[in-house]
């Protein structure tokens, strides 16, 4: 690039070269000196007219200061928003825990208002430094990762223990006739007909007619007939091959198939087929075999007792003659 330079009289000039390089310093120092000349513009005049409070200036700063502001309050919000989000999803997972605690203290027969005490916390106060944003956003993160756990725990020990339920109320321990004692046990006796020694199968409740006969356990109904012994007679599987008979009824209120629940009324007492009065003739069997009734019925609602008695059963084989071969 060439440069001439002359006088004001057009008398002298001069012819200056400046290679590309050095026209690009040359430009590179113009445009550093002018920023260095903004930025003290802007120092002293800003700086200056705030403190001495020129009109302009000081609307200026005040614009400026404002809307610093404004985009720190934007940010604030955004944060604020994000975290109410997280809070409000936290708060449903612990009422989901809580309604979730209440049924599995149900299930485990304790009561929920006594695990709903406040704890006593005190000590010496050892103040701390404010957390953060980023910290705070962190331990919301880490309690809603903890809450998220809990839930599955619960969800997973409710199953279990709905499950055992479950198990129990198909267990035959509740007695058939309510408020009744049961009269001729389990075992070798005399029969009442024939006079001859003969094996009881099962166990006798003795109750004006028509006093109602109850499941002793939840199962299907997968007898219901009239039998030449056992007169009016039901059978309700229970599953893994336990099933209870209920014989010489008057009424039946149940058929083949029906599913029912522990503690349903499904008969009244009678003295149909071979009986010598009105009376609840009832049986358990496990895998076919008779076992003593009143096993079952002392266990109760105690669980593991339940199967200890319904394992034993199925070990125990009293040497029964066949079903078609009983005696009342």
């Amino acid at each position: 690039m060439h440069l001439i330079i002359t006088d004001a009289w057009l008398a002298k000039s001069r012819a200056i070269h400046l290679s590309g390089k050095q026209l690009l310093l040359a430009g590179m120092g113009i445009s550093l000196t002018l920023m260095l000349v903004a930025a003290g513009l802007y120092h002293w005049v800003f700086l200056k007219g705030a403190r001495e409070g020129w009109p302009v200036i000081g609307t200026l700063v005040k614009l400026v200061v404002k809307d610093e502001f404004a985009q720190r309050d934007r940010i604030m919000r955004d944060n604020l928003d994000v975290m109410a989000k997280q809070l409000g999803e936290m708060q449903a997972k612990m009422i989901q825990i809580e309604s979730l605690g209440e049924r599995v203290s149900g299930l485990a027969g304790i009561n929920p208002n006594d695990i709903k005490t406040k704890p006593g916390q005190g000590g010496t106060l050892v103040s701390g430094r404010s957390l953060t944003m980023e910290e705070l956003q962190s331990t919301l993160t880490d309690l809603e990762r903890l809450s998220g756990q809990r839930t599955d725990l619960l969800t997973v020990m409710e199953s279990r223990l709905f499950e055992q339920k479950v198990r129990a109320m198909m267990v035959p321990t509740q007695s058939p006739v309510a408020n009744v004692n049961s009269g001729s046990g389990f075992g070798w006796r005399i029969d009442p007909i024939s006079g001859h020694s003969a094996l009881h199968t099962g166990l006798d409740f003795q109750a004006p007619p028509g006093t109602p006969i109850l499941a002793a356990a939840g199962g299907v109904v997968v007898t219901q007939e009239v039998h030449p012994a056992y007169g009016n007679m039901i059978e309700v599987d229970h599953g893994k091959g336990l099933i209870t008979r209920y014989a010489h009824s008057s009424r039946v209120f149940v058929k083949n198939g029906d599913l029912i629940k522990r503690g349903q009324k499904i008969a009244e007492v009678g003295t149909t087929g071979r009986s010598t009065g009105p009376h609840l003739h009832f049986e358990v069997l496990v895998q076919g075999v008779f076992q003593d009734p009143q096993k079952f019925l002392n266990a109760g609602h105690d669980l593991p007792a339940q199967q200890l008695a319904l394992a034993s059963a199925q070990k125990v084989n009293i040497n029964a003659t066949p079903n078609s071969q009983v005696r009342r």
